[in-house]
């Protein structure tokens, strides 16, 4: 059953954010302390969390290039993180894949071991992510690419924020349930005082 789960799979690292609170830089061509920047360290984990699953970036990628991954426009531009879902959703859709990850390219502490969770449990889900009280981590989540019809519900009624995508799925969405250590490796790098020391 993992095994089936893991290679239905799409995995979507987000890099269409203008990263205005950084100096309007490419966020995912910020350099850690080792060399390496925060869009291949993603890359390079979801690899070792699901050998074999075909990555592509999401959003504005002219800037990332050089990791040699296909990318998806946004669809429609220009509305934030929804363009992005529904262009990554209907992607899985056409592939024959039934569910994708979606990862914000700002984590530069998350590890293998939780996207490889993210990649395998709960398989019957139309949704899975960690939760903070009211509130989803939608970008470090799977969705289903059944679930595109509410993305495009949400669309249609004019909505913007993907917390109402999961909202209009109801009990279709699942918790990942996280111990301490794996809710340290969801912190993000939006500001200067952000990056890892």
């Amino acid at each position: 059953m993992l095994e089936a789960t893991r290679t239905s799979l799409v995995i979507g690292i987000f890099v269409g954010g203008r990263g205005s609170r950084l100096g309007g830089v490419a966020k995912g061509n910020l350099a850690l302390p080792s060399g390496e920047t925060l869009a291949a360290r993603l890359v390079a984990r979801s690899r070792d969390a699901l050998p074999g699953t075909p990555i592509v970036l999401v959003g504005a990628a002219e800037a990332y290039a050089h990791l040699g991954l296909p990318a998806l426009a946004d669809d429609p531009p220009g509305i934030g993180p929804l363009g992005g879902l529904r262009a990554l959703l209907a992607h899985a859709e056409a592939r024959g894949r039934t569910h994708a990850l979606a990862l914000s390219c700002d984590l530069p502490y998350l590890e293998a071991p939780l996207i490889a969770r993210l990649g395998v449990e709960a398989p019957a889900a139309d949704f899975l992510a960690p939760r903070d009280g009211e509130l989803w981590q939608t970008l470090v989540a799977r969705y289903a690419a059944a679930a595109l019809p509410v993305v495009d519900a949400t669309l249609a009624a004019g909505e913007r924020a993907l917390q109402r995508v999961i909202l209009r799925l109801g009990e279709r969405a699942t918790e990942l349930v996280l111990g301490a250590r794996e809710r340290s490796e969801l912190r993000d790098w939006d500001t200067p005082a952000d990056a890892p020391h």
